[in-house]
């Protein structure tokens, strides 16, 4: 799949002049096309499905779904806690999905986080960041949507560490359709204010990504940017103080 994007992505390169082209974003011509290909597909088949399973499921049975799709992935929250160092928060992640997955009833209900077990998200792209690896190119994969390079390594491992990628199809097909069903569902509040507030919805869900990623990669405290000024001409210690001349009250002057 990324080998189809990155043909994609250098084959559209030459629609775009290289003077209106993101230097961030090398491969935007091929970007926008997968772009667009998965948003056609929604407007199609996800979204109006989506809208169905909100209006059909009562909440508190979605709220059940979502919870059983998060713990299912969690395992991945788990590892990368612990690659990245995080022996404390691995702890208590590994201890959230074992509680979640037996009292939780598989997961069902969030029994761990009434317990004090806060909920985290890890995955490995996280887990590359914060050993130093650099994000690479932007990339936009069919049906996955905004990814890089250094987050497809994430996208690998969370598909390994899913237990619905060793279940057997007859199984793993329908709880998979499931859950993309419930991600679309969970995201429509996203996609509205995009559409509503985005001149260009490609930008705004690029630079959405990448400052999600930044926030997630440096647990919700990423570095300030400092701004530095520099057309601005710096003052002179020096330089000579003007006194304003004293204005006279006397109507007659």
């Amino acid at each position: 799949m990324q080998g189809l994007c990155l043909v994609l992505a250098v084959g559209g390169c030459a629609s775009i002049p290289p003077d209106q082209r993101d230097p961030g974003d090398r491969f935007e011509a091929g970007n926008r096309s997968v772009y667009h290909f998965n948003e056609e597909l929604d407007r199609a088949a996800l979204k109006p499905v989506s809208k169905a399973y909100v209006e059909y499921i009562p909440q508190p049975v979605r709220t059940a779904t979502s919870n059983f799709f998060h713990n299912l992935r969690y395992l991945d929250t788990v590892l990368n806690g612990f690659l990245q160092g995080k022996v404390a928060q691995g702890s208590s992640d590994l201890a959230r999905f074992g509680i979640n997955s037996t009292i939780g009833i598989v997961g069902l209900f969030d029994v761990a986080s009434k317990l004090g077990l806060p909920s985290h998200d890890e995955d490995f792209g996280q887990t590359l960041a914060v050993w130093g690896a650099g994000p690479g190119e932007y990339l936009v994969y069919p049906l996955i949507g905004p990814s890089g390079v250094r987050d497809t390594g994430g996208v690998v491992v969370s598909m390994l560490t899913n237990p619905i990628f060793y279940i057997a199809s007859p199984v793993a097909i329908p709880l998979g359709i499931i859950s993309v069903i419930d991600l679309r569902a969970r995201n429509e509040g996203f996609t509205r204010f995009r559409d509503a507030a985005a001149l260009d919805p490609y930008i705004f869900t690029r630079e959405s990504y990448l400052q999600y990623r930044q926030f997630e990669i440096y647990d919700g405290k990423p570095p300030r940017v400092k701004l530095e000024f520099l057309d601005e001409p710096a003052m002179d210690p020096q330089a000579e103080k003007i006194t304003p001349e004293p204005v006279s009250s006397d109507p007659q002057e």
